[in-house]
C-alpha cells in the first residue's frame, strides 16, 4: 500500500481527453500505479488495504473503522483538474425524439419542481398529467355536491380545476336561464370577485344551491346561426329517451360543454376539467371518449358514478332539487312529482359503469350512498389517487367545526414570529371564554337539531323549501367533541380548561404547528424589512410561493401539502370538532372551507380573537364568525362578517 501513495505523486499521468477523443496537450497525468494493475486480483488490493495501519493515518485515531473509498486515501495531485464539459440534451441510444409519456404524474405545488414545472404544477407540455373527469348517475345522486367538493380540494392544493355543468348550459339553450346574467366567475359580474360573492352566499348559509363555480356562456349557437330565444319545456317529458328532438339537443349541449371543458385544460392552463351530467348511457360516454380522443388522445379521463341505494338520502337529495333553477319558486309538491317523472325517464334508459369501461381499459370510480362503499378500477395517476382517497372521507352527517387561533402570547405581545412563548394571562383568560362558549354553544346547537327533527316533514308542505339532513335521524347526543391543538405551548395552554374536562377528547398535532421562519425565527416583520430587504420584498411580491430562508423554512404551499391528510380527517369523521391553531394554519383551513383563490390565502385576515364556525350541509356550509369580548369573557357574533385581507402584518 506504501508504495502506491509514494509512486503517486511522482510518475506522470493519464492524459486527459476532449469530447472528441483527443488528448489535450501538456496536460497533467496521474499516475497509473494509484490502481492496481490489470491483471491484479480484487482479493489482492483488498489484502492490501486490510494490512494497512490505521493509526499511523493522520486522520484518524483509535480504531474507529471508515468506510471510505481507498482511492481517496491517496496523496491528492497538485495538477489542475480537466475542464467541465457541461452535458448537452440528447436522446439515449436513438436519433428519434421521445414519445413516451413522461415517467410520473407526480406535481404537488410548492413540493416537487423540474424544468417543466419550476413551481410544481401540472405544466402545459405535461398534457397526460391532466385530467377530464366524468360524472355518472340518475339525478338527485349527489352529483353536483361530488363535483364541488372535489373541486374545492383541488383548487385549495393549487391545481387548476373547473367544474363545466351541462345542467346549466341545457337551461340556457333551452331559453330558461338568462344569458345576460353573466357568470358569477366573471370579470363583468358586477364588480364581485368570486370569493367574495362566494363567501358571501355561505356566510347566509340559505342559498346553497344556487352557488355556480363553472362560467356560464354568453350565448349557445347549436347550427352556426342565430335562433330565436324561445323557451323550450324542461318538465319531465324533455328528458324522456323516444323525444328525439329533446336527445339531440341534449347530446348537442353536452358536446358543447366538453369542447368548453377541453379549450380550458388544452389552452387555459387548466389541470382538471369537472363535467357534470349525468351521462347515463354507454351510446353518450361512448360519445364523449371518442371526442376527447380526437382533440388529444394524452388527456387522462376518469368516471365517476354516484349511485344511492339509501332512501332516505335519496328523498333528501330529491328535497334539495325543488331550490335548485329548474323548480326555484314553484310548488314544491307538484315540482317533486315532476322530478320523480323525471328521474324515472332517466331510469328507463340507465346503464351503469361496467363491462365497457372494463373492456376499453378506463379509470372509473363508483361512489355508493356518499361514501359509504367505493369500487375503483384501474385508478392511473397522482390526482386520481388522490381524488379517491378523497372521496372515501365523505359523510353527511350534521356537526360543527369550530376554528381559532390561541389567546395571546408573549411573542405576539413583542410582535415576534414562530418561537415557542407561553400565553399571558390575557391568553389565558382566552382560553376559559373560549371553554365556556364553546360549551354552551355545544349545548344550543343539540336543542336545535332536535327542534329539526320535529319539524321535519317530507314529502314537504306547500311553500316548504328547507332541504333535510338526511341523518338526522341518529343519535346526535352521542357525538364527540375533539379539541385538536399544535405541539406548541401558546396553542396547548389555550386548549388547558378543555384539557380538564373529561367530556372533551383533546390531542395535540405537530402538523398543525405555525409556519417555520427559518432563520427568521424570533424576528419582528420591522427587524427583517432593515436588515433583509431583499427577502422582505420578495415575500411582499409573492406570500403564497415564498419560503423562508434557512433550516426548516416553509412557505404556505408547505403549509397547505403537510394539512392535506388533515383536511381529509376533518371530512371524515363525523364528531365535533374545535382547531386551536395559528395565523397560517387558520389561514389555510378557511381557505379550503370557504373555496377562496389561491390569491388570498396568504393574505386572509385571521386576528387573534376571532372564532369561526362552520357547520357542513348536504348543499355546502352554514358559516359564523365571533369576536372575543374581553371584557364580559364572551363571544359577540359578527352577523356581516366577510372574509377580508388584512391590514395588519402584525395582528
Amino acid at each position: 500500500m506504501n508504495h502506491m501513495i509514494k509512486s503517486s505523486a511522482t510518475a506522470p499521468s493519464s492524459p486527459s481527453i476532449r469530447p472528441n477523443g483527443r488528448p489535450i496537450p501538456g496536460a497533467h497525468q496521474f499516475h497509473d500505479g494509484l490502481l492496481p494493475p490489470a491483471a491484479a486480483s480484487w482479493s489482492s488490493a483488498l489484502k492490501d488495504l486490510n494490512d494497512f495501519d490505521l493509526l499511523s493515518h493522520p486522520t484518524r485515531s483509535g480504531f474507529q473503522q471508515h468506510y471510505d473509498s481507498p482511492y481517496s486515501r491517496s496523496i491528492s495531485s497538485t495538477a489542475p483538474g480537466s475542464p467541465r464539459i457541461p452535458p448537452l440534451r440528447q436522446n439515449s441510444g436513438s436519433h428519434t425524439p421521445r414519445v413516451r409519456p413522461h415517467a410520473t404524474t407526480l406535481n404537488i405545488p410548492g413540493m416537487t419542481r423540474s424544468k417543466a414545472s419550476p413551481d410544481g404544477r401540472i405544466p402545459d407540455r405535461d398534457v397526460a398529467a391532466k385530467l377530464v373527469i366524468i360524472m355518472v348517475g340518475l339525478p338527485a345522486r349527489g352529483k353536483s355536491y361530488i363535483t364541488k367538493k372535489i373541486q374545492r380540494y383541488l383548487s385549495w392544493q393549487q391545481h387548476n380545476t373547473k367544474i363545466f355543468n351541462v345542467g346549466n348550459r341545457r337551461r340556457l339553450a333551452a331559453g330558461v336561464a338568462n344569458s345576460g346574467s353573466g357568470s358569477p366567475t366573471s370579470a363583468t359580474n358586477g364588480g364581485v370577485d368570486v370569493p367574495t360573492q362566494a363567501a358571501t352566499i355561505l356566510l347566509n348559509g340559505t342559498k346553497g344551491p344556487d352557488i355556480i363555480v363553472e362560467d356560464e356562456p354568453t350565448k349557445l349557437d347549436l347550427n352556426g346561426e342565430p335562433k330565436p330565444r324561445t323557451k323550450i319545456d324542461q318538465s319531465a317529458k324533455f328528458f324522456d329517451p323516444n323525444n328525439e328532438i329533446a336527445a339531440k339537443l341534449r347530446e348537442q349541449v353536452a358536446l358543447d360543454t366538453l369542447d368548453e371543458l377541453l379549450a380550458y385544460l388544452l389552452h387555459g392552463g387548466g389541470a382538471v376539467g369537472i363535467l357534470d351530467a349525468t351521462n347515463s348511457t354507454i351510446k353518450r360516454r361512448k360519445l364523449l371518449v371518442d371526442h376527447i380522443k380526437a382533440r388529444e388522445p394524452k388527456l387522462g379521463i376518469l368516471f365517476i358514478e354516484s349511485i344511492c341505494h339509501d332512501q332516505n338520502l335519496l328523498e333528501a337529495n330529491m328535497r334539495l332539487k325543488l331550490s335548485g333553477p329548474d323548480y326555484k319558486d314553484k310548488d314544491p309538491v307538484k315540482s317533486l312529482a315532476d322530478f320523480k317523472e323525471r328521474v324515472k325517464a332517466y331510469e328507463s334508459a340507465y346503464e351503469p359503469l361496467g363491462q365497457w369501461e372494463e373492456d376499453q381499459h378506463l379509470p372509473y370510480i363508483q361512489m355508493i350512498d356518499v361514501g359509504r362503499k367505493l369500487v375503483y378500477h384501474r385508478l392511473k395517476g397522482f390526482l386520481s389517487g388522490g381524488i379517491a382517497s378523497y372521496l372515501t372521507t365523505f359523510n353527511l352527517s350534521p356537526r360543527q367545526i369550530w376554528i381559532t387561533r390561541h389567546g395571546q402570547s408573549q411573542d405576539n405581545q413583542l410582535q415576534k414570529l414562530g418561537g415557542d412563548s407561553d400565553l399571558t394571562e390575557r391568553g389565558h383568560c382566552y382560553g376559559l371564554a373560549l371553554y365556556n362558549f364553546t360549551t354552551y354553544k355545544r349545548k344550543e346547537w343539540l336543542i336545535e337539531q332536535k327542534n329539526k327533527i320535529a319539524q321535519s316533514s317530507f314529502p314537504p308542505l306547500p311553500g316548504d323549501h328547507t332541504p333535510p339532513y338526511p341523518e338526522l335521524n341518529q343519535e346526535l347526543e352521542d357525538k364527540n367533541f375533539c379539541v385538536w391543538t399544535s405541539m406548541l405551548q401558546r396553542s396547548v395552554q389555550t386548549a388547558e380548561y378543555f384539557d380538564a374536562d373529561e367530556d372533551y377528547d383533546v390531542k395535540a398535532w405537530e402538523m398543525l404547528n405555525e409556519l417555520n421562519a427559518g432563520s427568521f425565527e424570533g424576528m419582528t416583520y420591522e427587524e427583517i424589512a432593515q436588515r433583509y430587504p431583499e427577502e422582505y420584498q420578495k415575500r411582499s411580491q409573492d406570500k403564497l410561493q415564498y419560503i423562508y430562508p434557512g433550516v426548516g423554512g416553509e412557505g404556505y404551499l408547505q403549509v397547505i401539502s403537510r394539512l392535506r391528510d388533515m383536511v381529509r380527517e376533518i371530512e371524515r369523521i363525523t364528531d365535533h370538532l374545535l382547531i386551536i391553531g395559528h395565523r397560517s394554519v387558520c389561514r389555510v383551513l378557511m381557505a379550503y372551507f370557504m373555496d377562496l383563490t389561491r390569491d388570498d390565502i396568504a393574505d386572509l385576515d385571521v386576528p387573534l380573537g376571532i372564532l369561526y364556525a362552520i357547520e357542513p350541509k348536504p348543499y355546502g356550509i352554514e358559516f359564523h364568525a365571533y369576536k372575543y369580548n374581553e371584557e364580559q369573557g364572551w363571544f359577540d357574533e359578527l352577523p356581516n362578517y366577510k372574509p377580508r385581507k388584512t391590514v395588519d402584518r402584525n395582528s
